[in-house]
Formats: C-alpha cells, sequence, structure tokens
C-alpha cells in the first residue's frame, strides 16, 4: 500500500491513538488476562489508547469492548546462535535486533540463544499490519506513539529486583568482598574447626580462611557456633559451607545478612585459599560415598536438597517465578488454587468474569485472581523440555521454547496495592498476606458463592471477672488457627536461652543509631539485645516486626535479670492470657464510629494490629454489638455465667470433625519476615513440592517442619 493510501487509512483512526504521558502505564511484557508475552507463539498485542497489553487469544475481545482498532503486535522470536568452529556459541555480541524492554526468558538466558524483536500496527477487524519503523509512511503523531510505546520502561521495574537468581538473593558483599593474603591454602579433605574437635557443618570463612563449626541444627545438633562468634570478632560476612562445594556451585552463608545468600564469584574466592570448584565433590570432609552420611540443615530438609527430585508439568504443577521476594506469595497462591472452591470460583467462571472485566482489568480482583489460577491450573505454561531424539530437528528451526512458570507480577502489583510491606521488595509473613488475601477476597465476592468460606470458622471465647467471678461466653469467626509456642514449651529451650546476651552487653552505639531514627530508647535496647548485638541494621528490622505490639517501649526485663520475659515472650510468640488490646488504639477506632466492642473483638482477633484490625471489621459484617442481648444466667456453684444470644447465626459450614491434611507451608531462616518459603501440596495420592518456579514429585515431605498447614474435611 502506498505511503497516501497507510495515511488515508489511519485518518478517521487518529483520534485513537496516543502518545503516552508520563503517568500511563505501558503494559507490552504481559496479557491482561493470560500470561501471554512477546515470547509467545502468538505475541503481543498494545492497545494505541489504554496501553494494556492482550495475548492473541483475548485481544479480540478488547475489541469487541471498546471497539478500539489499533494495536501494536510484538513478537520475539528466539533462535539458537549460529556455532563457532569447536562447537561453542560464538562470541556474545549486541544483536541490534533487540529493541524491546523485554525480560528474557530465564531458562534461554545463555549464551545459546539470540533474540530478534519484532514490531508492527494492526488495524483491526481485517488484521492489516504495517511494519515498524515506518517514518515515511505514517503519519508524524503515529511515529511519535509508537517510538514512545516500544522505548517505555515496564510497569513493574519498581517491582523488580536489582539481583535475584532463582531462589537465593545475591550477596551485596560479593562483588566487593576482602580477601587476606595470609598464604591459607585449604586441603581437599581433613578439616576441623579452628576452636574446637568437630569434624562436620564445618564452615569456611572467604576472608581469613578460618574453617569453624557453625550453630546447631533444628535438632540441636551440629555445631558450637564457632564460626559465627569468629564473624562477630572480626566483621568478616561471608563463608561457605565445605562439603557442599561442586563444580555447580556451594553453600554460602551471610552472617551480615543473616540469611543463605549466592556469590557469582564463588570459583575466584575459592580459588584465593587453593580450592578448585571444577574438582571439587560434594561430601562431608572429604569423604565419599557411604563412609559418612552428613547431618542436613533446616534448609536441605524443607527444600528436600540432596535429593533428585523428578519435575512435575501439566495442569496444577505450574511453578511460580520468584520476583525478589515473593515466595511467600507463591507458597500462598499454590496452595489457595489446590482448593476445588477456589478453582469453581474463579478458573470456572473465566469466561463471565473476563466478559464482565471493568476496562482496565489489571485493576480488578477478581479479575487477576482467575488469570493467575488459569496460570497455574491450565498446564499452558509448564511443558516438559522437548524430547531428545526431536532436538537436532527442532534446533534446526525457530527455537519455540515451552514457557516453565508464570511470573505473578500483575497479581502482586494489585493485591499488594497501597499496603506498604506486600507492595515492597522485603519477605514477608506468609500467614500476614494469607489474611490480606481473604479479606480481599471478602471484599470482591462473586455472587452468591464466597470461596473464602471454605477457611471460616466459630472460635467460642470465655472470659471471666476476676473480681465478680462472673463468666462471659463469646463467639467470633476467624479464619485461621494459631498456635503460639511459648518460649518455656519451646524443646531447645536451654540453646535458646545461650545464645541470649547480658543485658549489660548491649552495643550502646547501635542502640543510639536506632534512637535518633525517632524510634523508643527501650525499644531501640530490645531490639539490639534481641538480634544478638548484629548492628542497628539487623536490629531495625526488629523493630518493624515488632512495633505494634503493645509492650514495644516498655523497659527489657529477662528471667535471671531481675523481671519477667514480656520481651522474650513477644519474640518467641508467646501471648498474655488476659489478650485487653491497648486503650489508646481502641480509642482510635472508637473515634472513627465504631462501636467499642467491635474494636476490642477486632484488636483481639488481630494481635492488637490496628491496620488489620480495621481490615477485620469490614470483612466481618456480621458482627454486631450485642448489648442488647446479654442475659444474666443464674448463678451456679462456680460462677456467674454470662452467655450471649444473637439474632442469626454467623455463615460457617458444620460438619465431621475429621481431617486430613493437604497442603503445608514452611517457612526457613531467622524470622517469618526473612529467609524464603517453600510449599508442599498433596495431589492425585502423592505429594508434591512447589519451590517457586520449581514443581517436583516429593520425596520427603517435611510435615514437621511446617509453618502454615492446610486440612480438609473428610466426608463422613
Amino acid at each position: 500500500m502506498a505511503a497516501g493510501d497507510i495515511g488515508e487509512l489511519l485518518v478517521p483512526l487518529m483520534p485513537t491513538i496516543r502518545v503516552p504521558r508520563s503517568g500511563d502505564r505501558v503494559y507490552k511484557n504481559e496479557c491482561a488476562f493470560s500470561y501471554d508475552s512477546p515470547n509467545s507463539e502468538g505475541g503481543l498485542y498494545v492497545c494505541m489508547n489504554t496501553f494494556l497489553a492482550f495475548g492473541r487469544e483475548h485481544v479480540e475481545r478488547h475489541f469487541r469492548k471498546t471497539g478500539q482498532s489499533v494495536y501494536m503486535h510484538l513478537k520475539r522470536h528466539v533462535r539458537e546462535k549460529v556455532r563457532g568452529a569447536s562447537g561453542g556459541a560464538l562470541p556474545k555480541r549486541r544483536n541490534s535486533k533487540i529493541f524491546l524492554d523485554l525480560d528474557t526468558d530465564d531458562d534461554l538466558n545463555s549464551d545459546d540463544y539470540e533474540y530478534e524483536d519484532e514490531a508492527k500496527l494492526v488495524i483491526f477487524p481485517d488484521h492489516y499490519e504495517i511494519a515498524l519503523p515506518n517514518i515515511e509512511e505514517l503519519p508524524a503523531l503515529v511515529t511519535i506513539a509508537c517510538d514512545a510505546v516500544l522505548s517505555s520502561k515496564s510497569p513493574y521495574r519498581k517491582q523488580d529486583p536489582d539481583t535475584w537468581e532463582n531462589e537465593l538473593p545475591v550477596s551485596k558483599y560479593a562483588n566487593n568482598l576482602t580477601q587476606l593474603d595470609n598464604g591459607v591454602r585449604i586441603p581437599p579433605s581433613g578439616w576441623k574447626c579452628a576452636r574446637c574437635d568437630l569434624r562436620e557443618n564445618l564452615w569456611l570463612n572467604l576472608t581469613d580462611g578460618s574453617i569453624l563449626c557453625g550453630k546447631w541444627f533444628f535438632d540441636s545438633s551440629g555445631g558450637n557456633g564457632h564460626a559465627l562468634e569468629h564473624y562477630r570478632d572480626m566483621g568478616y560476612p561471608l563463608a561457605v559451607k565445605l562439603g557442599t562445594i561442586t563444580p555447580d556451585g556451594a553453600d554460602v552463608y551471610s552472617f551480615q545478612e543473616e540469611e543463605p545468600v549466592l556469590d557469582p564469584h564463588l570459583a575466584k574466592h575459592l580459588a584465593h585459599f587453593g580450592i578448585d570448584m571444577l574438582h571439587m565433590h560434594g561430601t562431608e570432609n572429604g569423604l565419599r560415598d557411604n563412609d559418612i552420611k552428613p547431618r542436613v540443615s533446616e534448609w536441605e530438609v524443607i527444600q528436600e536438597s540432596g535429593t533428585k527430585l523428578k519435575p512435575m508439568y501439566g495442569p496444577g504443577y505450574t511453578g511460580l517465578k520468584n520476583l525478589g521476594n515473593s515466595c511467600y506469595l507463591s507458597s500462598v497462591m499454590q496452595a489457595i488454587f489446590s482448593i476445588p472452591e477456589f478453582q469453581r470460583a474463579y478458573v470456572g467462571n473465566l469466561p463471565r468474569i473476563f466478559d464482565y472485566s471493568p476496562l482496565d482489568p489489571t485493576q480488578d480482583f477478581n479479575t487477576q485472581m482467575t488469570k493467575l489460577g488459569h496460570g497455574l491450573l491450565s498446564g499452558q505454561y509448564s511443558k516438559p523440555p522437548v524430547k531428545s531424539e526431536l532436538i537436532e530437528q527442532v534446533m534446526k528451526e525457530e527455537q519455540k521454547p515451552h514457557q516453565n512458570g508464570i511470573s505473578p507480577r500483575m497479581f502482586k502489583a494489585f493485591v499488594s496495592k497501597s499496603h506498604p510491606e506486600f507492595s515492597s521488595n522485603r519477605q514477608q509473613d506468609a500467614q500476614e498476606f494469607f489474611l490480606h488475601l481473604v479479606n480481599l477476597v471478602e471484599r470482591n465476592r462473586i455472587g452468591s458463592e464466597n470461596p473464602s468460606d471454605v477457611f471460616r470458622f466459630l472460635v467460642e471465647e470465655r472470659i471471666q471477672c476476676c473480681q465478680t467471678r462472673k463468666v462471659r461466653y463469646t463467639e467470633r469467626v476467624d479464619y485461621l488457627m494459631q498456635l503460639p509456642v511459648a518460649m518455656e514449651a519451646a524443646t531447645n529451650k536451654d540453646r535458646l536461652m545461650n545464645q541470649l546476651i547480658d543485658p549489660s552487653d548491649i552495643d550502646e552505639s547501635s542502640v543510639m543509631q536506632l534512637a535518633e531514627m525517632g524510634f523508643p530508647l527501650e525499644a531501640c535496647r530490645k531490639a539490639v539485645y534481641f538480634t544478638g548485638n548484629m548492628g542497628a541494621e539487623v536490629a531495625f528490622n526488629w523493630i518493624i516486626v515488632h512495633m505494634e505490639e503493645p509492650d514495644f517501649a516498655e523497659p527489657l526485663t529477662m528471667p535471671g535479670y531481675g523481671g519477667a520475659a514480656s520481651a522474650g515472650a513477644s519474640i518467641f510468640g508467646a501471648t498474655g492470657l488476659d489478650n485487653q488490646p491497648p486503650e489508646e488504639i481502641v480509642a482510635i477506632i472508637t473515634s472513627m464510629g465504631f462501636q467499642r466492642n467491635q474494636a476490642v473483638q477486632a484488636l483481639r482477633a488481630t494481635s492488637n494490629n490496628l491496620e488489620r484490625a480495621l481490615d477485620w471489621i469490614f470483612s466481618h459484617p456480621e458482627f454486631e454489638e450485642d448489648s442488647d442481648f446479654v442475659i444474666e444466667m443464674e448463678n451456679n456453684a462456680n460462677a456467674n455465667i454470662i452467655s450471649e444470644a444473637k439474632p442469626e447465626g454467623p455463615r460457617v459450614k458444620d460438619g465431621s470433625g475429621m481431617y486430613e491434611l493437604f497442603a503445608f507451608i514452611s517457612h526457613m531462616g531467622t524470622s517469618t519476615m526473612s529467609g524464603h518459603y517453600v510449599c508442599h501440596i498433596k495431589k492425585e495420592g502423592r505429594w508434591v513440592i512447589y519451590n517457586d518456579h520449581k514443581v517436583c514429585a516429593s520425596e520427603r515431605p517435611p510435615k514437621d517442619l511446617g509453618y502454615m498447614y492446610f486440612y480438609r474435611r473428610i466426608p463422613s
């Protein structure tokens, strides 16, 4: 078609073509209704008016609904690189045909493949295509709009991590790690702790080459903590576990960051002490085969490390890629969409939800829940690799890789909107996210069926007045039964207590650093104390986790140091018996127009967290002020009993009292706000492990190490 003809074709459509402004989000990575992308076979269509993106399956829906005719079609072609004479890929070079700001596929992000991007304008309903760039034939406004769309940044860039590989973060100390030229050379075997006689669970400090034992494992065995003591004395941050070093990597721990990390320069750091990774085998203390059975850490048990797990593919076996610290979200959503009621409510209603979604489906909860559920359950994004006999044939053509795992960026962006913690890249508590999700489900229920009803249960509370001995029974609905464990009940209580430092040894410089930020002085002292003098940064994280607690600013008191363990109980999960919310928080809620009884009940149900208490009130519409229904019963031999009657029973399902475990979420790390989450789900008669994007048949599900357990009622 001649230039004049193209201009004539576009003139009546010009009012529907916009140039993206600074506040516009341009979605060119992902379809609003599916996980199609420019890497997908059908590519991606970006609306030139709303800048929403749609896969081939859904672009017609948007056209019919809005009448928008002009879309930009984006397609990324992936091909195997030309091989050199030695059989290896040619040196990596910048490909001038890559002009889209897109994420490359994790599975193909290597020197073996090259990428070529293609962009076209497509005019519906005739699917007329105009190749881009086309400066000579397109009107100036259209050219400007196309250039702006192509050069726009991802709307999730703030959500994406700076550095992340697989499920572990890259240590911030790895790039510029100091290594001492002290002549230390590490032998291939025969290692022993430099401070005791232990010969297993040994860690090599990557700064000075010291070999020291680690901390005890979760079963109260394994080490005397000399590696940690060395860090506290010297401040050298990184250590690698001896016996785990293989040509593929090793277990690296950052004492400063308090979590396992990745060291991209590990080979160089080990070579400094005479260790060649290419000739190392992952055996404990250099022994081979069955000479010794090494102990394993909680991290290894939960992730079933050391076991060759069989990958699983197909419907219901789709992983979720980690966005940096999103494993808490991934674990919860895998468990949620293994429940039939949630599958039926969202995926079962897919055509209806998609057809009646708002003009911006990226901002609709039900649309994004349906999108995620379909992505996990359809099997479309979880396909086995190409069979070996077909590889040669496939490689001769354009590479069409199967996508394994989906990225929940759009879902996370919506469900965490306006939430300061879940919208961050920091690790979060899976339990807190579960309750947050239930609130969203309650507020956005579809029709008469509410899938979150499967979690609702009735709790009866008995409150007795210490003076009058009168007793009141109250009922409330909850979604999660919390089982806090007091420190006194811990099986490794003695070791926990040994870790606590003498209050007189608190690092006052760290305390003052925190106090200068505006936190109460006593809270700062407790933060430094309970994080073992690990520095202001670690103590700051403790403050963020505990600042909503009623005794946050109270003085530090510990058993054996002149007081009750109020702060100690807080950190280990103990709760008070009277559970009376602080009056100042109650006053805040009542000042908003809610009744005092509502405020007290909501705070009790949410551990005195103001934000969650307000969510609780909104999500419990059946709760009413019960003063009109209080009936004082006659005195019995023990106490005066007051019962409460309500005009209508709560919305809960009753049935058999027999339940079976069908899923559990495990946590690894020093607190629920750090570390890593993994989910195990029982499907088709066997357990499956969901470790971010990795989905495998479980060989040894660690049921005794769960953080959250999901049970279903067994029909009678």
